[in-house]
């Protein structure tokens, strides 16, 4: 099937996907917040940037947090697993690049002493599920 956009169309609409600060990075933010923690963002720890930029880094804790969109980077739900019908070996090749990276540099930060948790996209899609995420993260902060 071919891409109903032109490619001034797609490419303007693909610039605007952000990277940083999206909606459920907030949410987790403000429900950490609210609890009492304290984080830095985008990677940053004691100066130095660490593996992956993670979202949420607790330095004194030695934990960090990725949110990740689960089409970006190929979680297992419904999202995630979805197939763009245009482009297919592009898609794929760079889904398969970018959970393969998401390993090594979970393996980097496991390595290095620090905890790793990964909130999915899909994890927000119900109100209901905040109350299981907030026990998740607090959880995994201890």
């Amino acid at each position: 099937m071919a891409d109903s956009l032109t490619p001034e169309q797609r490419s303007a609409n693909m610039s605007r996907i952000r990277g940083k600060n999206t909606k459920p990075e907030l949410i987790v933010r403000r429900l950490l917040h609210a609890r009492g923690y304290r984080y830095r963002l985008h990677g940053s720890a004691a100066g130095a940037k660490l593996p992956g930029r993670p979202d949420l880094v607790f330095p004194g804790r030695r934990k960090v947090i990725f949110v990740n969109g689960c089409f970006w980077h190929a979680h297992s739900c419904k999202v995630g697993q979805h197939e763009p019908k245009s482009n297919t070996e592009f898609w794929q090749a760079k889904r398969s690049r970018t959970a393969a990276r998401d390993e090594a540099q979970r393996q980097e930060l496991h390595a290095a002493g620090w905890d790793v948790l990964t909130v999915w996209e899909c994890e927000f899609k119900k109100s209901s599920d905040l109350g299981s995420l907030e026990e998740r993260l607090i959880g995994f902060l201890g």
